[in-house]
């Protein structure tokens, strides 16, 4: 039905990021390929990869900007996402540097393969209640395998229990019992690691039975929220930029708004932003810090992708003639640039920790001195 709707006006294919940055993927060629198909009397079972190359599928990001802006209601990345799972589950066509991914998933429940064991370590030295320790939080704060394991998003993880304890929120974490929620394997293929790290999930959280669980990454902030109540899993979900809103405007925090004056554009998570129509809450909290904040041409739910999301983080890019992070950083740079001589540090703030990733890595090898951090970072640096 997608391929008849399709009104051929192009817009998925300008804001694919896949696309605009030279790769071989366009949603929009997707839907006419089949329709030509159809039209020269082919089979609704032909294999999909006849009408789209293996290394467009793989090109995609799940960023959600093809359906977001079809005027007919298509969804193009739903049906890449189809495709790949047939090719990871039944021909295991998929690129290989995603096997260390669905390996650390498999056998260690997180895509990093770090030993639950270390799940906790991020949080040596401070003051962070599990499950174990506060059966009854009013908020259970789902850390996240990036921020427990990566040591830059590390740093985010850190930043904010310094915020839930400075607020005396009554919170609890399930530590070592905490696994990956599944994201990157289902955007890779791979629905049997994701069934399995879903159904595990699950069943403790329904056991812990949360009555709000605040995310510090908008994958699972989206996994949890929208994909668990299809296992039996419902639950109240915000994200951590939400949750220091709250906090803010009860009183229970308070910032420092003097001292060094801090330009900041913020970042929108394609999985924050576009997926799940949070656009206000981190700049409600930047704005808290007495920050300048400057807005990006593409921003909140037009944002641009930051290029790690579909699996992408665990995967080199498919060849094209720019980098997806690359040019979301060119984007924030000269965003920055035009608001004028900044007074103080100019910055680019985010809220996810791939995006987190991305951006630092487009700093680095653009040798920018742009400082990238999450907006609990910001917030956590101006606490009284």
């Amino acid at each position: 039905m997608d391929s008849y709707a399709c009104i051929m006006c192009f817009r998925c294919q300008e804001v694919c990021p896949a696309y605009t940055t030279g790769k071989v993927l366009s949603p929009a060629a997707l839907e006419i390929n089949k329709r030509y198909h159809f039209n020269g009397g082919g089979t609704t079972d032909v294999a999909m990869t006849e009408l789209i190359s293996e290394e467009a599928v793989w090109a995609c990001t799940s960023c959600g900007a093809c359906v977001d802006i079809c005027p007919v209601g298509n969804e193009p990345m739903r049906d890449i996402l189809d495709i790949r799972r047939n090719l990871s589950m039944m021909e295991s066509a998929f690129p290989k540097q995603l096997e260390t991914a669905f390996k650390g998933m498999e056998r260690n429940m997180n895509p990093w393969n770090i030993s639950q064991g270390d799940r906790m370590k991020w949080a040596e030295g401070m003051s962070v209640p599990t499950i174990e320790q506060n059966a009854e939080p009013e908020i259970l704060w789902w850390v996240g395998c990036a921020p427990a394991t990566d040591s830059r998003a590390q740093k985010t993880a850190q930043a904010f229990a310094k915020i839930l304890n400075t607020a005396g929120v009554n919170y609890a974490v399930l530590g070592k019992n905490e696994a990956c929620t599944g994201d990157s394997a289902r955007r890779a293929g791979r629905e049997d690691i994701f069934f399995g790290l879903a159904s595990q999930n699950v069943e403790i959280l329904n056991e812990v039975a949360p009555k709000r669980i605040v995310t510090t990454c908008p994958h699972c902030l989206h996994t949890i929220k929208n994909e668990y109540p299809a296992f039996g899993g419902n639950y109240q979900v915000i994200h951590h930029t939400q949750l220091i809103n709250e906090l803010v405007g009860a009183g229970k925090i308070q910032l420092s708004v003097s001292g060094e004056q801090l330009s900041v554009t913020f970042h929108d998570p394609c999985y924050l932003g576009r997926h799940n129509k949070e656009v206000d809450a981190p700049r409600s909290a930047l704005h808290a810090t007495g920050a300048l904040t400057i807005e990006m041409p593409r921003n909140g739910a037009k944002s641009f992708c930051c290029g790690a999301g579909g699996a992408q983080m665990w995967k080199e890019e498919e060849e094209g003639s720019a980098r997806v992070n690359a040019t979301r950083f060119a984007e924030a740079k000269s965003t920055l640039e035009s608001a004028g001589p900044s007074a103080g540090a100019d910055m680019v703030a985010v809220g996810c920790p791939f995006c987190l990733t991305m951006m630092t890595d487009a700093a680095k090898d653009g040798g920018s001195e742009i400082q990238i951090k999450d907006v609990a970072e910001i917030v956590a640096e101006r606490l009284k």
